[in-house]
Parts: structure tokens; C-alpha cells; sequence
């Protein structure tokens, strides 16, 4: 296993992260996701333990807490001392009916990290993160809930899931000014079938030394392995009933037609080349992986030892690459005279 450090701190974390949205199930969009019962998140917390894993997402929302109740308890169960792995965890969604039973609130923040440290068996987390952006909850209010948690010793750091790339970059200004803990890293989806990060949010976390957490590498089974253009609806896949997230899927499949021979030259399938790619990004922090079944985690983490040639990267840069956007296009044009006539954030980003 290979580490990095998590955003502008010291904290060591595996370049592949356990997922949990499959612990449990339940009713809802989840039970479309996964039904891993206990004694199948123990064993895949043990394998991914013994991968060298040390890292470990999950959600309130998910199965409605029951993620985060088995996560804790697969700790406790395999005696995994605190110490030795790193939990995150994420608040906004609704978890219950009252009015205030969600959102960035500081009352809705407040009673929910108290619920997830119950459900986690722990007194402390390592990673806390705003789940997605609340439309009515003032930011300063959220960063300075956020910064009470670290002050107090329940959170050890802070991190933001699905936002506007003007909304973090704004989110850092405060802190900086107040002196508050900051958002340390990003959690949000990146794919090679969809890149849509690399416009605005990729150059952010680049210049602003944040972490980036990627969910749903495989664009939701998508480039698994089981999609073909000739098969869109493969029995047993969760894309079949759940299809999310949104993909271009004519896009995808030229995507797929590239990866199919790179993965029989390695020997392995195509959802390792699609981890593989994401991990040779510098900009990517870890990979969040979830699986139903130990044989899917055990090739999912098998992708930790691949190493693509420049050729084949090349290859799948060039079928995988964003169409031009405004005001993209126009910093191309503009600073040929700085930097030459080439993507301006990939040049950046590879240099570094």
C-alpha cells in the first residue's frame, strides 16, 4: 500500500479508502447500494486492514446510521486499536423529521457528530465533513461550529463533500481570517468517464494544497467491467437499478473500447485500469472503494500495484479528455505565450 498526506497536514492515509455505503442497506435508494450484514463488514474491514488500508469513509445518511453502527462495530469486533486507522465520516443529510434534523446548522452539526461518535464506538473522528451545501445555513456559521469540534477534541479535521469550487474558496477565506480549522480536503466524484472536477475544483485543490477524496471511481460500476455497448443493463449490477451518477455514456463506451485491451495487456480487468488511471493523478489524495463481495475488494485493491506505461496514459488522456469550455479554452489561447499552446492545469498539475 502507498500513502500520502491528508490535505496540508501530517496525517498518513492509504491511497485506497474502505467505502461503507454498502454496510447494512436497509430500505431506500441504499438497499439498492449494498446489504453487507456484520459478519461480511468485518471481513472486508479485515482485508482491507491487512492490505494495508488505514483508511475508512462513511456517512450518517447511509442506511440511516446503521452504516456507521456496523463500521464501529467491525473495529471492536476485529480489535483494531483506535490509533492504527484513520474514520471519516460526513453530516448534512436529513436524519430524522424535525425541521431542523438537517443541513450545515450548528444545532443540526452539534447533535449529529454527537450520534455518530455513539454509533462509531469512538470519541473522536478523525475526519469530519459537510456532506453536500446548505443553501440556507450562513458558511461562517458552519466553519465556526466545525472549529468548536476540533477546539473540543471530537474532530481532528475538517473536509467538504460536493461543493462549488467559489463556495470552498470562499469557505477558506473565513477561515483563514477567523483563524478557524480549515478544510482540509475534498470528497467528491472524479472518474475517468467523468472529469468534470479537473475545470474549476481540480486547480483549487491544487493551489490551495487540499486533499481530494474520490467517490465513485468506477462511475457507480459503470466501468467495472460488466458495461458493454453491447450490454447497457448487465443482470446484477446496481448501475441497472440505481443509475447514478450522471455519465455520458456515448463518451463512456469509446472510454471502455481503450480500456479493454490495456487491462489484457496487464492481465486484470478493466475496473483496475480505471483505478489505476485515477491513481496516477497528482491531484488524488485516495480512492474510495466499496464492495459487496471480498472477491470485488480484493481486485479493486489489486490496482494499488499497477503501473500504466506513458503510452497507454496517453491513450486514455485522449479518449477520456473534457471538450473545451469557456473560459478554458480562452486561458489556453491567451497564455500560449506564457506556458505554450497545452491544457494549462495539466501542465501545472504534472510539474509539480
Amino acid at each position: 500500500m502507498k500513502y500520502k498526506t491528508l490535505g496540508n497536514t501530517g496525517l498518513l492515509v492509504s491511497q485506497l479508502c474502505l467505502g461503507t455505503m454498502t454496510f447494512s442497506g436497509g430500505n431506500g435508494v441504499y438497499r439498492h447500494i449494498g446489504n453487507v450484514d456484520q459478519a461480511g463488514a468485518d471481513e472486508l474491514v479485515k482485508a482491507s486492514i491487512d492490505a494495508g488500508i488505514n483508511f475508512f469513509d462513511t456517512a450518517d445518511v447511509y442506511s440511516a446510521g446503521e452504516s456507521e453502527s456496523t463500521l464501529g462495530q467491525s473495529f471492536r469486533n476485529l480489535g483494531i486499536a483506535r490509533k492504527d486507522y484513520v474514520l471519516a465520516t460526513k453530516v448534512y443529510s436529513r436524519m430524522g423529521n424535525g425541521r431542523n434534523d438537517v443541513g450545515a446548522s450548528r444545532g443540526h452539526i452539534m447533535d449529529a457528530v454527537e450520534a455518530s461518535l455513539r454509533r462509531l464506538q469512538t470519541d473522536h473522528i478523525d475526519l469530519y465533513q459537510i456532506h453536500a451545501t446548505d443553501a440556507i445555513t450562513p458558511v461562517d456559521e458552519t466553519l465556526r461550529a466545525l472549529d468548536d469540534l476540533v477546539t473540543q477534541g471530537k474532530v481532528r479535521y475538517v473536509g467538504v463533500s460536493n461543493w462549488q469550487a467559489w463556495r470552498i474558496a470562499k469557505a477558506l477565506g473565513i477561515s483563514g481570517h477567523h483563524n478557524y480549522a480549515r478544510f482540509e480536503t475534498l470528497q467528491a466524484y472524479y472518474s475517468i468517464a467523468g472529469r468534470d472536477l479537473e475545470r474549476e475544483l481540480g486547480p483549487l485543490l491544487e493551489s490551495e494544497k487540499m486533499g481530494l477524496m474520490v467517490w465513485s471511481p468506477l462511475a457507480g460500476g459503470l466501468l467495472s467491467g460488466k458495461f458493454t455497448r453491447e450490454n447497457q443493463s448487465p443482470e446484477g449490477s446496481r448501475r441497472t437499478d440505481f443509475d447514478f451518477p450522471i455519465v455520458d455514456k456515448e463518451r463512456a463506451w469509446d472510454i471502455i473500447d481503450v480500456m479493454r485491451p490495456i487491462a489484457e495487456a496487464h492481465g486484470c480487468s478493466p475496473a483496475r485500469i480505471a483505478l489505476a488511471w485515477l491513481l496516477s493523478r497528482p491531484l488524488v489524495t485516495s480512492v474510495i472503494i466499496g464492495a459487496k463481495r471480498l472477491s470485488q475488494l480484493v481486485d479493486n485493491i489489486a490496482a494499488i500495484d499497477i503501473t500504466l506505461t506513458e503510452d497507454e496514459l496517453s491513450r486514455l488522456d485522449a479518449v477520456s479528455q473534457l471538450p473545451p469550455e469557456y473560459p478554458g479554452w480562452m486561458l489556453a489561447t491567451q497564455g500560449a505565450d506564457r506556458l505554450g499552446p497545452v491544457d494549462l492545469w495539466k501542465s501545472k498539475v504534472s510539474s509539480s
